[in-house]
Parts: C-alpha cells; sequence; structure tokens
C-alpha cells in the first residue's frame, strides 16, 4: 500500500512538471509574440508592461528583456533600454525574438547615445565577424575609428563597407570628408558627387563639395551647392556666410551685403566664429562700396566680441581719422563725380593746373600742367596724377603702372596720392623715379588748403 501512494506521488508531480512545461512553452511564446506584435503596432507602452508580467513570471526569458529594451527605445527612455540590454548580455541567450545580430546592432546604439565609443566599437567589430558581408557594420566601426582620431582605421573601414556596397552614400561621404581634411580635394571631390549621386539630400555633402569649388574659384556651381546646403540648418549660416564670400570674390558687392546680412540675422550668437566672418567680410564689400561708415560699424562690432580677429583693430585704426576729419571722410565716401571735383581742387592747391580729368579703377587721373601764373615764361611741363582711394597697402606693382601710363603719355614727372600708405618697395622704386608719393598723413594736410564748399558737381566720365 505505502508503494502504491509514492508510486501515484511520483506519477503526480512528474505530470504535474510535465504539465508546467508544456504550459511555459506554449503560454510564454504566446506571450512574446504578442509583445512583438504590440511593438510592430507602435504600442511601445502596453509592449513593456506585457513583457514585464512575463519577466516577473521568469526573470532569466532573455527574450523578454530584449523586447522590454525595444519598448523603452522606442518609448524614448535609453537609459532604462540600456539596462535591459545589459541583463540580455549577461544571460547569453540568443535566438527566438532576440536575434543576436540584431540585438549586438541595438547595443552599439545605446553604446554610442551614451558616449560609450569603445563599447559601441565591440559590439560593431562582433557584428563584423558574425555578418562579414554587412556594409553598415563597417561604416559603422570606421565611424567609431574616426571618432577615436584613428582616421587611417577609419578609412579602410568605409572602403570595405563600399567594396561590399558601392552604392553606400555615407561610406562616399565619410571617405569624402577624411580626404578634404587632408586637403586632397581633387579625391575628395569625387566622393562627395558620388555622395550626392546616391543620396541628392546629404546636405553636408552639398556644403563642401561647395567649398571645393568655391577655393577653385568656380563660383556659379559653389553658389548653387552652397544654396542647397542652406535648407539644413547645421549648415545654413555657415552657407549664407561662403555665399557672401563668393559674391564678393566675384566683385558683386551688392548680392555678397544681401547674403551676409541674411546670416548675421539668423545667428543667435554674436561671438560665434561664423558671424565674425560674416561682418568682416560684410565690412570688406562697404569699404569697396565706399560704405566706410557702414564697414568702421561692423568691424566695432567684431572688435567687442574678438579685439584681435584678424586686422580689424589696424583697420579701426586706420579709419579713425573719419570722426574728426570730415575731408578725409569726403574724400573716401563721396560720388565718383564729387571725387573728380575734389581731385580737381587738390591739384589746384598745389599750383597745377588740370588739363584732363578722367576716372580710373578706384580713383581718379588728371593730367595738369604747372600754374601759368607762378611759372610764367618758363615751358609748361605735364604732370600725371593718379588719385586713389583704397584701403590697402599701395604695392610697387601700382607705381610701376603710373610709370608705364607716364610713358606711354610722353608725361616726365607724377604724382601719385593715396588714401593708404605705401609699401617699402613702392617707396624704392619710386626714389629712383620722377614720381612723388603723397600717403594718407600728406593728403590730410594737403585737404587742409581745400574749400570744400566751393566745389562743384562734375559729370562723370566713362572709366578706362
Amino acid at each position: 500500500m505505502p508503494l502504491i501512494i509514492v508510486l501515484i506521488l511520483i506519477v503526480g508531480i512528474v505530470l504535474g512538471l510535465i504539465t508546467f512545461f508544456v504550459i511555459k512553452s506554449v503560454v510564454k511564446p504566446g506571450k512574446l509574440s504578442s509583445v512583438d506584435s504590440l511593438l510592430k503596432q507602435g504600442k511601445a507602452a502596453a509592449a513593456a508592461k506585457m513583457a514585464k508580467q512575463i519577466i516577473a513570471k521568469d526573470s532569466r526569458s532573455t527574450e523578454a528583456h530584449y523586447l522590454l529594451g525595444l519598448a523603452y527605445m522606442a518609448d524614448n527612455k535609453p537609459e532604462l533600454a540600456l539596462v535591459e540590454m545589459k541583463t540580455v548580455n549577461q544571460l547569453g541567450n540568443f535566438g527566438g525574438y532576440c536575434p543576436e545580430a540584431a540585438f549586438r546592432s541595438k547595443m552599439g546604439q545605446l553604446f554610442e547615445m551614451f558616449n560609450q565609443p569603445e563599447e559601441a566599437l565591440k559590439e560593431y567589430l562582433l557584428l563584423i565577424k558574425q555578418q562579414p558581408a554587412e556594409a553598415e557594420h563597417y561604416l559603422k566601426a570606421g565611424n567609431l575609428f574616426e571618432t577615436r582620431n584613428k582616421s587611417a582605421k577609419a578609412m579602410q573601414y568605409y572602403r570595405k563597407a563600399l567594396q561590399l556596397n558601392p552604392r553606400l552614400s555615407q561610406a562616399h561621404f565619410k571617405i569624402g570628408y577624411l580626404l578634404y581634411r587632408g586637403k586632397k580635394h581633387l579625391e575628395a571631390r569625387d566622393e562627395f558627387e558620388k555622395t550626392l549621386k546616391f543620396e541628392p539630400t546629404n546636405y553636408a555633402a552639398h556644403f563642401y563639395l561647395a567649398k571645393i569649388l568655391k577655393d577653385g574659384h568656380e563660383y556659379i556651381p559653389a553658389l548653387l551647392s552652397f544654396e542647397k546646403a542652406t535648407r539644413d540648418q547645421t549648415f545654413k549660416i555657415r552657407a549664407l556666410v561662403e555665399r557672401g564670400a563668393c559674391y564678393m570674390q566675384m566683385k558683386n558687392y551688392d548680392k555678397a551685403i544681401i547674403e551676409l546680412e541674411r546670416a548675421i540675422k539668423l545667428s543667435k550668437s554674436e561671438s560665434a566664429q561664423e558671424i565674425l566672418y560674416a561682418r568682416y567680410f560684410l565690412a570688406i564689400c562697404h569699404e569697396k562700396e565706399r560704405e566706410i561708415e557702414k564697414a568702421i560699424e561692423q568691424w566695432e562690432a567684431i572688435y567687442s566680441k574678438k579685439p584681435g580677429f584678424r586686422d580689424v583693430a589696424e583697420k579701426l585704426s586706420q579709419y579713425q581719422e573719419l570722426r574728426t576729419d570730415d575731408k578725409i571722410k569726403d574724400f573716401l565716401t563721396s560720388t565718383d563725380a564729387e571725387f573728380q571735383e575734389i581731385c580737381k581742387a587738390i591739384t589746384l592747391s598745389l599750383n597745377l593746373s588740370p588739363n584732363d580729368i578722367s576716372l580710373i579703377r578706384n580713383g581718379c587721373q588728371i593730367i595738369a600742367v604747372e600754374d601759368s601764373s607762378k611759372w610764367r615764361g618758363t615751358r609748361k611741363m605735364p604732370k600725371l596724377m593718379w588719385f586713389l582711394r583704397v584701403p590697402d597697402i599701395i604695392g610697387e606693382s601700382t607705381v610701376r603702372s603710373l610709370h608705364e601710363k607716364m610713358k606711354s603719355l610722353s608725361v616726365t614727372r607724377g604724382i601719385l596720392i593715396v588714401s593708404s600708405t605705401f609699401s617699402r618697395s613702392a617707396q624704392e622704386y619710386a626714389e629712383s623715379r620722377p614720381i612723388d608719393l603723397v600717403n594718407k598723413d600728406k593728403l590730410q594736410e594737403v585737404l587742409k588748403k581745400v574749400d570744400f564748399n566751393s566745389l562743384q558737381p562734375a559729370s562723370p566720365r566713362k572709366k578706362r
């Protein structure tokens, strides 16, 4: 009798265990499939709730932890997702609803999100071993090598990605960017163009391709690429500044001003590097247009944020006299017609009589002779006078050009009057030739003798 009881108990226990495992094997997969279905429907909260119920009954369910991690990621809770994924990694049982490759990919994403590049790289390298024909794994590993400043290693992985998938636009872009940083612009250009062939909306590629075009003086295509780059907020301001620079190089100052002012208006930081350059280029445009007060306004804005920026302090010092000397201000900012009259008045103040007045690039040309009232009875020797209002230091080439012009006109003496200064080579060249140099300081002294109130507007002539 006791033996029968023992046998009955044993059979009961066996049947109970069989029932338990049958229920576990049947019911749990059904619940896991429900979690998976909820995730696919975008119901992350409901999926998380059901996954937790499964884990409460079986804490070592790798699939449940993995699905819960996915639910947290979908619900924008990456911290909780990382905890679940680490649990999955500790359990190490892959398969079913937790395929190892998918898990490694998610782990890599999370480690990158939490700025753990070393751990992320380990995951992608494991993925490469498991799926050596998957180009995306090489791309992600290459990106992590690049962030660790291992460009050569990154390049190897990017090129391997392209071997597996020649249409992988991001790999082309990454290679292009590394080549661009390495000053290999011709090769970089080819990669950026391939990027855009496969991904026309890659605005970063548009931006860097435009930079290469601009450096090669291909301004029209550069402008088009920079325009496309403005569609990305990351590049918008920088692209506008670059467009302004293109127009400035093309001497289209009006359009350059429009682009640069747009960039400044959009900026949220007055001390940002791109805005300092925007103001600097804008000042150059105003200076070229002889809107000196507007140029000074931009230089002062730069100086208030970064006093040592390029030659801003020098520019402010150079134009300081505009605040106190109205005559030099008129010399620099007057219209062409008014400028001709000022130059004529300066000529008269030097006891010379102007015979021919014409506009030249950045200034005015006058052929004059000595005043007959002072040099009566002597032969009147013509002089060629150039008046230039440019901000840059006058080099030897300009003085040489004046001398060549004197020869062509059979004029024996020349005078070069400028609103800036002369380089040493320019001064040395003039010392051995019949040319007098008048710099900004001397010009101010000469202007003191000129009565601006008596000036009459002149009709501007065509520039030679």
